[in-house]
């Protein structure tokens, strides 16, 4: 009898815990991540179609009805200049046709979006990040390696940094009020360490992989944001994040006379 009894109550302490179970929310992927960096937007929303590296050639790509384009070339056609508002509009659907960028099996990402977030403010960021990360994808329209052309300091700041920081650095770029950490204001690392740039600290910074992320998970790794791009191996890396230090180092405020 002992026996049955404690038979009666596990079967019983099993279908409570079975209900509980089932009552609990259904876990699911990840629809809209807390992150604003435009490569983790690319792949999530971006790379099963175009491929990780932007060339078209994602797993599902093949199944499609037009092939989607290879995003690394659009510098190309349009004679080596990005065409940073136009690819931005086409991403939004504000400037295309009714049927959609490729086929009516690609998505309008500003309405799906701002249905995601349920925020304006954050889809205008993930946006001019998104936009960002494509034009670091972009392919040189020279054979030459890029190890073998100096990065210009001040080009990669415009395109990746400035939307955030200002064209200035000083943290009052267009995305700034739209985030919950205000970007740092870019023109003080020498005023706060006594006058002296610290060039290996900032570049450590930038680069991110070795550091606490700056700026929380709103800001990019640039570290591994560049080791996405075309042809980039570890030394162009180094040398893209050591030409924005040194355009950093130019910025800086200097002590009044």
């Amino acid at each position: 009898m002992r026996a049955v009894y404690i038979f009666i109550l596990v079967f019983w302490a099993t279908v409570v815990v079975a209900a509980q179970h089932e009552a609990l929310p259904p876990t699911g992927p990840v629809l809209v991540p807390q992150s604003l960096t435009g490569s983790t937007s690319f792949d999530l929303y971006c790379a099963s179609c175009h491929g990780r590296g932007g060339a078209g050639d994602g797993p599902v790509a093949s199944a499609l009805i037009a092939r989607p384009a290879d995003l690394t070339q659009l510098a190309q056609r349009h004679n080596g200049t990005f065409p940073r508002e136009q690819v931005r509009a086409f991403i939004e659907g504000t400037n295309r046709r009714p049927t959609a960028h490729g086929s009516s099996d690609m998505p309008v990402w500003g309405p799906t979006f701002r249905a995601l977030e349920g925020s304006d403010a954050r889809v205008r960021v993930r946006l001019e990040n998104l936009v960002a990360f494509i034009e670091s994808l972009q392919r040189p329209s020279n054979p030459v390696p890029a190890r073998f052309s100096a990065p210009d300091g001040a080009t990669l700041f415009r395109s990746h940094c400035a939307s955030c920081h200002g064209v200035n650095g000083r943290g009052d770029g267009p995305m700034s009020g739209a985030l919950r950490q205000r970007p740092s204001d870019l023109t003080k690392f020498a005023t706060r360490n006594g006058g002296v740039f610290p060039a290996a600290q900032v570049a450590r910074i930038i680069d991110g992989r070795t550091v606490a992320a700056h700026g929380g998970g709103e800001m990019p790794v640039w570290g591994d944001v560049f080791k996405r791009t075309p042809e980039a191996d570890e030394a162009t890396i180094k040398a893209r994040i050591a030409a924005l230090a040194q355009f950093l180092s130019g910025i800086q405020q200097r002590p009044a006379e």
